[in-house]
Parts: structure tokens; sequence; C-alpha cells
């Protein structure tokens, strides 16, 4: 019995890595409450005021002032890889597992990328 729930719970593991994506580009938090990514496909929400928060969104981390173009305050942009979860149809970020940081300058000469 516990070599059955073990092989179910490493499938289920296996399953749910399978299913996250990667999305590397521009992560945006212009003001409070508010953020997305635009990769080459687009933009993909992440949160926005008084509606809809990506589960994880607690996983994202700080930029460093030298990869941080402020806009608003405190608020901006920075250039990002996100494992997540995402709804295709509604082009939203339904759970952030991971970020990684990547310097501006890989997003600045992605032809693929508009700057924000």
């Amino acid at each position: 019995m516990k070599i059955k729930l073990f092989f179910l719970l490493l499938l289920s593991t296996s399953l749910s890595s399978v299913s996250s994506e990667l999305r590397c580009g521009w992560l945006q938090n212009p003001s409070p409450g508010n953020q997305w990514i635009i990769d080459k496909y687009g933009i993909w929400d992440i949160s926005s005021q008084g509606g809809f928060f990506s589960d994880g969104i607690d996983n994202l981390k700080d930029f460093t002032d030298k990869e941080y173009v402020k806009t608003n305050g405190g608020y901006g942009y920075g250039c990002a890889c996100i494992k997540v979860d995402v709804d295709h149809i509604k082009k939203r970020i339904t759970k952030i597992y991971s970020e990684r940081v990547l310097p501006l300058a890989r997003c600045q000469n992605d032809p693929n990328l508009h700057r924000p």
C-alpha cells in the first residue's frame, strides 16, 4: 500500500511540473496591486488592484536598484523569468512557483520584446 501511495505521489508531482511554464520578459508593477509580465506572446496578468491575484505572488523577488527602472515612486519594471501556471484563454498567471531576476540588458536586447 505504501509503495502505491509513493508512486501516486511521484506521478502527481511529475504531472504538475510538466504543466508549468517559464515566462521571460518585462515584469511590471506600475502601481499598487497591479502587476503583469510581457513576453513575446503578450501581456500576462499577475494581479489587478481590487481584483485578481495569482497564487504564489509572494514568490516574486524584489529587484536590485541596478536591475529596476522606477517609473512611479517605488513602482516600475525589471527583466525576469518566472515559472508559472497560466490560463491561456484569460492570459492570466494562475500560480507562481519561482522567479529569476535577469539583467535589464537581456530584455532590452530581445527583439521579441517591446520596451514598457
